[in-house]
C-alpha cells in the first residue's frame, strides 16, 4: 500500500543499500502506523541526478500511499530526511520529497484494488 521510491546519484555499496531499504520501511510504516507488510521501497542509486546546479550528494524521494494525510507529511519528511543524511551521507537540504494520496481504488494488489 504505501511505496517509497528513493532515486539519488549517491554510489552505495551492497550493505549500505539494504541497510537503508530495511529501515525505509520500518520508517514509514511507523510513521504512517501501517503494517510493515504493505509497505514496498524501491532504491535507485548511482543516478544521473543534478540539483542547484551541482552534482553534491542528493536524493528525490516519492512516498505514495492510501489516506496519506497532510498532518503526516512533516513527520514523514523529517524522518526520512534524517535518514538520508544517516545511511548515505546527503544533507537535508538536497532532499525532496514528493508525497501523493491515492485513492483506494486507485491501487491494485492481489488482482483487485483496495
Amino acid at each position: 500500500m504505501p511505496l517509497l521510491r528513493i532515486e539519488t546519484n549517491v554510489t552505495a555499496d551492497e550493505d549500505q543499500c539494504q541497510t537503508l531499504i530495511t529501515e525505509a520501511s520500518q520508517t514509514v510504516a511507523r510513521e504512517l502506523g501501517k503494517p510493515e507488510q504493505y509497505v514496498m521501497v524501491a532504491l535507485e542509486p548511482n543516478a544521473r541526478m543534478l540539483f542547484a546546479g551541482g552534482p553534491a550528494p542528493l536524493a528525490y524521494l516519492e512516498l505514495r500511499s492510501i489516506g496519506l494525510a497532510e498532518n503526516q507529511t512533516a513527520p514523514l519528511s523529517a524522518a526520512l530526511c534524517d535518514l538520508m543524511e544517516r545511511t548515505l551521507g546527503i544533507r537535508k537540504d538536497r532532499v525532496f520529497i514528493n508525497f501523493a494520496s491515492v485513492p483506494p481504488a486507485m491501487w491494485g494488489w492481489n488482482g483487485g484494488t483496495f
